[in-house]
């Protein structure tokens, strides 16, 4: 697809212009950061950032370095915008249901509400879901064997984070957490 760094810019434009106008909104609602300044979040922004700007470049050659096409490539466009437009409604749910409990990382003394509700029936960590789809998506627009590889770094990055955010929750919600977690799966699948 000739104008995948088109769709790909797009996209971030769209994806991250929600991410941003949430955390404004929301610290000028509670007047109280909202960003953790723990090691996860700070590796995991700093990799996602990475990965975004490998996409964009990697779009921009004719035949980049790592390129192996294992679908045909129309069929690829049209997964990836399929699975571009997912990630969107995804994110934009998490950001939407999560209302006033959404933080970047963990804010230990900030007590937050635990969602169950809306999109967070299904999956107890959509935003980070949406991450995964957006990795997918890349990987199949480019089919490209370096962003695969990223793609599984990312992975194991933003585990890292849901393990942290999971143990602050449980000791913040205690039994309640307990009871989501052996309800709802940390992903999708159980």
């Amino acid at each position: 697809m000739p104008e995948t760094w088109l769709a790909i810019l797009l996209h971030q434009l769209v994806f991250q212009g929600m991410f941003v106008m949430k955390n404004i909104i929301l610290y000028k609602k509670i007047g109280k950061q909202i960003r953790g300044k723990n090691i996860e979040a700070t590796l995991s922004i700093a990799f996602f950032a990475f990965f975004i700007c490998a996409a964009l470049c990697l779009s921009f050659f004719q035949h980049p370095f790592g390129e192996i096409q294992l679908i045909n490539c129309t069929f690829a466009g049209t997964l990836g915008l399929g699975l571009l437009l997912l990630n969107l409604l995804v994110s934009g749910a998490s950001l939407m249901n999560l209302k006033d409990s959404w933080r970047v990382g963990v804010l230990e003394d900030q007590k937050t509400d635990l969602v169950t509700t809306g999109i967070y029936r299904f999956t107890r960590n959509p935003y980070f879901v949406s991450y995964f789809l957006m990795f997918a998506t890349y990987t199949v627009l480019l089919q490209n064997w370096i962003l695969f590889g990223l793609s599984i770094c990312g992975f194991l990055f933003v585990h890292q984070m849901i393990i942290k955010e999971e143990a602050y929750l449980y000791s913040v919600h205690g039994d309640a957490y307990v009871q989501y977690k052996m309800t709802v799966p940390r992903y999708l699948v159980v």
